[in-house]
């Protein structure tokens, strides 16, 4: 199953040049690979690619004649025409994250740097930098990339100056989206964290998706879930190796939680297991991140990292920008930014931490059914903030299971075209004002939309930098 990297492949279709298209593109080139371009319009970022001798097609239905491989950006579906048209044809259709796997470099043993890899509706990019973390605490050269951080064909084809990879362990982020164009990528350990309804209008169905988070443990020598989630449990519940986490204490298997700390039963030779770190060491906070924090220590330890140096590497851990970060307090308010919160199931998780909420909430809910978590938690909500195109069907889910809880709409996202943004933080303003009128000293003003944002806003962080500006704002 290892590859060199240096076999050529020959004519390579790339369909989508956003960031982890252009990295393929590159690292194609400069392997000598044919490299032919299409996307819906000209990059910014296709003059370089050019003049390094790639070929542009502009916006193509089919793969022309002579192709020998197709390469698709993520956001790309599996109907869009160009990629029915090669499947049609017996061509081979695959991610960057796939395409980097086959492109892996050896190190002087023979053998690529091994991936450690996460996916999951939520969690996946806390858990792989706090991954990332334990990895160097344990010495070694590592790096997260993938869905987080740098494209993994960049990370797998770096080398040294003496011609050595320059990482020896990645912990990997993947999508469902990546996933589904993968078919060999094979971890040394790999975690669905939860699968939870989103993306059901990209894959077609909820199985379908849950399918395409399931592959990646399909090859790996270990697979990691969280034991509260019934489905990722039931994921590996069949796999050769399976390793729970759990909030609880541990039982044979799995990593979990006793006496206030963090403890390995799974990977330990110790018959009671091993503390790896005192829970009051996190930085970060919230059941959703004692889950994500036991993944990150499973995955370590199947690494072989010390229980010493996951215990470093997890206390060491700050979280990352727009999840649950406090960005103001104004007259006895908590004020914070859990963007990154786009579906129901990532919103439940960051609302759970708090006992008394003014929720923000609205956008773009692909699908998902917002129902169960409004049930789950209208007893915790001083009130509600609604915007984006699709508020109705929250605020009909308000009615049903929350009626006496103040609501608020704010005008926002009704056209059907993705927004370029520039109307986002005035209605951010709007809706942080909103918000102050229903709270009251010792509530939380909680961004944690359970919906992506591209109606109102260019992306989640566009979301998250317009409301820590109107929270400012109030002085």
């Amino acid at each position: 199953m290892e590859q060199s990297g240096q076999q050529p492949i020959g004519t390579v279709l790339v369909a989508g040049l956003g960031v982890s298209g252009a990295a393929a593109a590159r690292v194609l080139l400069a392997r000598g690979d044919e490299v032919l371009l299409t996307d819906a319009a000209e990059p910014a970022v296709l003059s370089e690619l050019v003049a390094a001798g790639a070929r542009w097609l502009g916006p193509v239905d089919a793969p022309p004649e002579g192709v020998d491989l197709v390469v698709t950006s993520p956001g790309w579906r599996p109907d869009s025409p160009l990629l029915v048209a090669a499947a049609a044809r017996g061509l081979e259709v695959v991610g960057e994250p796939e395409l980097a796997w086959r492109l892996r470099i050896a190190g002087p043993g023979g053998q690529p740097a091994p991936w450690y890899a996460v996916t999951g509706t939520n969690g996946k990019t806390t858990t792989v930098t706090m991954l990332e973390q334990v990895l160097l605490a344990g010495g070694r050269r590592a790096v997260a990339a993938g869905n987080v951080g740098r494209p993994l064909v960049e990370v797998v084809t770096a080398r040294t100056a003496d011609g050595s990879p320059a990482y020896d362990a990645i912990a990997v982020e993947l999508s469902s989206f990546q996933l589904h164009w993968s078919s060999s990528i094979a971890p040394e350990a790999a975690c669905v964290l939860n699968v939870a309804d989103d993306h059901v209008d990209w894959h077609g169905s909820f199985d379908a998706y849950r399918d395409a988070k399931a592959q990646l443990v399909r090859l790996a020598p270990v697979a990691v879930a969280d034991a509260g989630d019934p489905v990722a449990s039931a994921v590996v519940a069949t796999h050769r190796h399976p390793v729970t986490v759990t909030l609880d204490e541990p039982a044979r298997g799995q990593l979990g939680v006793r006496a206030g700390a963090l403890v390995d039963r799974a990977f330990s030779a110790e018959p009671a297991g091993e503390v790896l770190v005192e829970l009051a060491a996190l930085q970060v906070r919230g059941p959703h991140n004692t889950v994500n924090a036991l993944a990150a220590a499973a995955l370590g330890r199947a690494a072989g990292v010390d229980a010493a140096a996951v215990g470093r590497g997890l206390a060491g851990f700050r979280g990352g920008a727009h999840r649950n970060v406090l960005v103001g307090s104004v007259d006895g308010v908590d004020f914070v930014d859990d963007s990154k919160a786009t579906n129901p199931h990532a919103a439940g998780a960051s609302l759970a931490a708090y006992p008394r909420v003014v929720w923000i909430a609205g956008g773009l809910l692909k699908g998902a059914d917002v129902d169960p978590l409004v049930a789950a938690v209208a007893d915790r909500l001083a009130g509600v903030v609604l915007l984006g195109r699709d508020r109705e069907q929250l605020a009909r889910s308000l009615a049903r299971h929350a009626p006496s809880v103040p609501r608020t709409v704010v005008p926002s996202g009704d056209d059907d075209a993705v927004t370029d943004g520039t109307d986002g933080d005035r209605v951010m303003g709007e809706v942080v004002a909103a918000a102050v009128r229903l709270a009251r000293p010792g509530d939380t003003v909680l961004l944690a939309p359970a919906a992506a944002s591209m109606d109102v806003f260019t992306d989640y962080a566009h979301r998250g930098r317009a409301f820590a500006a109107a929270v400012r704002a109030l002085g």
